[in-house]
């Protein structure tokens, strides 16, 4: 495999999510960049604008159902939905051992974790134990079950592991917001508005004129899921990243720093991490890779500048106060947004 077929593959995923999703564009994009990179995706935004609906056409073209695949004796699902409400435990999700009267034994059930890729819808609605345990599985990439580990993934066999997470951040009752520490395990927080335009929002209502099925459960599979395997490998070797995309990007980072940039204190109480600017430098290949490129270009970090980054940044939550916006949320955003401008504007100059 090369970088061609990584692109041609993309281009044609993104076409085919164009027919289910409308609108969108960028955000789906960033998506496949996200599992090009082999990280996982926190998708934000309120109810009813397809944020599920993308995550299970993509799982639909990679030819992900909810069938069983078993790899190595471990039973694994293609696609996997866990719906977090409170009353959710951390053994709903990985699993549990069992006892079977049979043998008089305890044998282990396996969760629904046990999948290719796990939708988390509205994770901030699970209380933080049962959240604490899909985020350590998400850094690990493995389960303890008893006094046995499963892996999550095998990249030898073509088995990739991928939680998708989705959450409402305007509604605030009854949920438990994820921390900083494990926000930091998403590579992307994709932030989702409504439909822009008017056109766009009545394309929607189109699509599903004389439907009674969602458009999704129409889309056939143009890839293997052995295909991002190989796409990753692909990615991570093939796409270069020069002396000076090292530069810029470790400026970035270090410039978010208040007690490197003092002028970053009016937007940022805590600076971007080194860790971030893996994920940063990750991203930036895999979004390239998308354009068809072989190596990292500014236009690249940029774009994928705040998805990667506005998780890992704690705003000055005087400024956020002070931004007239209609909720707290977007208050953040925007605080977010200009101090990220204000420091691609100090390095680049």
């Amino acid at each position: 495999m090369d970088l061609d077929d990584v692109r041609r593959t993309a281009s044609e995923m993104l076409s085919k999510l164009s027919r289910v999703v409308v609108g969108y564009r960028e955000e789906q994009r960033l998506l496949i960049a996200s599992m090009l990179a082999g990280g996982h995706v926190l998708l934000e935004g309120v109810p009813g604008i397809a944020k599920t609906t993308m995550v299970k056409a993509l799982g639909r073209l990679m030819g992900l159902t909810e069938d069983y695949v078993e790899i190595g004796g471990v039973r694994y699902k293609g696609f996997s939905r866990i719906q977090f409400t409170p009353d959710l435990l951390p053994s709903d999700i990985t699993g549990s051992l069992i006892f079977n009267p049979s043998t008089r034994s305890f044998e282990p059930r396996l969760g629904p974790i046990f999948a290719y890729i796990v939708l988390a819808d509205e994770i901030n609605r699970a209380v933080p134990r049962t959240q604490s345990a899909l985020l350590e599985a998400m850094q690990e990439r493995q389960v303890t079950i008893g006094d046995s580990t499963y892996p999550l993934e095998d990249r030898g066999r073509g088995k990739f592991f991928m939680v998708i997470a989705t959450q409402n951040p305007v509604e605030q009752e009854g949920t438990y917001p994820l921390p900083e520490a494990q926000l930091d395990r998403f590579l992307m927080r994709i932030i989702m508005e409504y439909p822009e335009g008017l056109e766009d929002e009545k394309n929607v209502f189109r699509l599903h004129l004389g439907r009674l099925s969602e458009p999704y459960e129409e889309l056939e599979s143009i890839v293997e899921p052995g295909w991002l395997i190989e796409a990753q490998r692909t990615v991570a070797g093939g796409v270069d990243v020069g002396e000076d995309i090292l530069d810029y990007v470790t400026r970035l980072v270090r410039t978010t720093r208040p007690t490197i940039f003092k002028p970053a204190a009016r937007f940022f109480e805590l600076g971007a991490s080194p860790r971030a600017g893996i994920s940063l430098i990750r991203a930036s290949q895999a979004y390239a890779a998308i354009r068809g490129s072989g190596s990292v270009e500014k236009q690249d970090v940029d774009a994928v500048l705040f998805p990667v980054l506005n998780h890992r940044l704690i705003p000055n939550m005087d400024r956020v106060i002070e931004a007239e916006e209609e909720d707290r949320f977007h208050a953040r955003v925007r605080v977010i947004r200009e101090g990220l401008k204000l420091i691609v504007d100090q390095v680049s100059a």
